[in-house]
């Protein structure tokens, strides 16, 4: 394994970190963090429900704290590791900020902007060409999520099963 792979592991671990107290403040599972080589920056979860801001996503909280952190609104040369394939919003907040690599874990087959969905800063046609690293433990990273909704799931049912009772 190279350096950079277990880098790669450790990053994507306190990105995991993220999402899961995501999960418990009732938010969707995802989880970022921001390096520049090996300091770390930021480190954010979602929070679109807690804060009333559907921008909230824990890439934006993130790039947002990065940027305030070293006082400039570009990111050069920094990585930023997400549980979650970014959606369309963060994959420009990613490229305008200039991130050099974004390294994902689970993909986003609905909604994914670097790989399933869409490939932006892949396909040449922007002028910030972005690195990019999926999968990076895509298997931890999707059960994350999975735990969530199943979650979700069981108590929407039991409180309907409740509540739908006869007297």
């Amino acid at each position: 394994m190279t350096k950079q792979q277990i880098l790669d592991l450790a990053f994507m671990q306190m990105a995991l970190v993220q999402a899961r107290q995501a999960a418990c403040r009732g938010e969707v599972p995802v989880g970022a963090v921001l390096v520049h080589g090996q300091t770390l920056l930021a480190a954010s979860g979602n929070q679109p429900i807690t804060t009333n801001d559907p921008t909230a996503h824990a890439e934006i909280m993130t790039i947002r704290q990065a940027a305030n952190k070293i006082n400039n609104y570009r990111l050069v040369g920094t990585t930023i590791y997400v549980t979650l394939e970014p959606c369309i919003m963060c994959m420009g907040a990613i490229l305008h900020a200039r991130i050099q690599r974004l390294v994902f874990g689970a993909l986003d087959p609905k909604t994914g902007a670097a790989h399933s969905r869409y490939t932006i800063g892949l396909d040449g046609l922007l002028n910030h060409r972005l690195e990019i690293a999926a999968g990076v433990m895509g298997e931890e990273c999707s059960q994350v999520l999975k735990d969530f909704f199943k979650e979700r799931r069981q108590v929407k049912e039991a409180r309907d099963a409740l509540f739908s009772q006869p007297d």
